[in-house]
């Protein structure tokens, strides 16, 4: 049985999303069934055929998308991972503002289905995608759904110009993202919602691919516990140390069975 709640099925129609705040989460995979499986099992997700072939699906909860899935093949290349996506207004301008400062445009801008799409890497090599056009309706912050992104980096200042000056935030845009320092880290708003959080410290240069910079998305689940125990049961591996049971609040790193990482929490993000 699946560790999270189900509840009665909504529809969600496309939108524009804001130029500059995230918009979409994807995963690349090797093997889409065994993934579909693993994530019905921990995050209690039903899953439908996307518009790009068979070797995509969007994963819904409670009939709402929470995020794609594709699988890797000789078309589509890259490392198992997790990537946010972000909305921008022109992907043409975005990925020339990516190359202007030092960074990579990886692939793109190309068209998928009614947009246009480009995946990119910052300076520090985190991995991130843009995207030119309308969006399925993302329910950000529900349970078993994105609650927030995280750039875990070297330097957290220069990332947040880096951004800042590629995705216009802090420019006082209409419904723009605004940018604060607090906590010794950096802290990106849409609507007063917490979207991105940037941290800088200790990430090294080294083989292992838990430590180097790299953005981290963030699931809300309900059971924390029951979640993590759900995910080890489907083969999936616990990064973090798992939270004390019966106390509320707290987070824990998961790796599924085929190698991305991401983030568990019953703590509110938007707040």
């Amino acid at each position: 049985m699946s560790a999270a709640e189900h509840r009665a099925p909504a529809t969600a129609a496309p939108t524009v999303p804001i130029h500059g705040a995230p918009c979409w989460v994807n995963l690349m995979t090797r093997d889409l069934r065994s993934t579909q499986d693993f994530y019905t099992e921990v995050l209690g997700w039903k899953f439908r055929p996307g518009s790009l072939g068979d070797e995509f699906c969007v994963a819904l909860d409670d009939g709402r998308p929470v995020a794609g899935i594709a699988q890797l093949t000789q078309r589509l290349r890259g490392s198992t991972a997790w990537t946010p996506y972000f909305a921008v207004d022109s992907a043409d301008d975005v990925a020339a503002r990516v190359r202007e400062r030092g960074a990579t445009v990886a692939v793109g801008p190309l068209e998928f289905g009614t947009g246009r799409a480009a995946l990119a890497s910052d300076r520090d090599g985190a991995v991130f995608g843009f995207w030119e056009g309308q969006t399925l309706r993302w329910s950000v912050g529900r349970a078993n759904a994105p609650a927030c992104l995280e750039l875990r980096t070297r330097d957290a200042f220069a990332a947040a110009i880096f951004y800042a000056e590629i995705f216009d935030w802090a420019t006082q845009r209409p419904g723009g993202c605004d940018v604060t320092y607090e906590d010794e880290q950096v802290i990106v708003r849409q609507d007063r919602h917490i979207v991105a959080t940037l941290r800088g410290g200790g990430v090294e240069e080294a083989p292992d691919p838990h430590l180097r910079p790299r953005w981290h998305v963030h699931f809300q689940v309900r059971d924390l516990p029951s979640v993590i125990s759900a995910a080890v049961a489907a083969g999936g591996t616990v990064m973090s140390p798992a939270p004390q049971t019966g106390r509320p609040g707290g987070r824990s790193m998961i790796c599924d069975p085929h190698g991305a990482l991401f983030t568990v929490t019953d703590t509110p993000e938007n707040d």
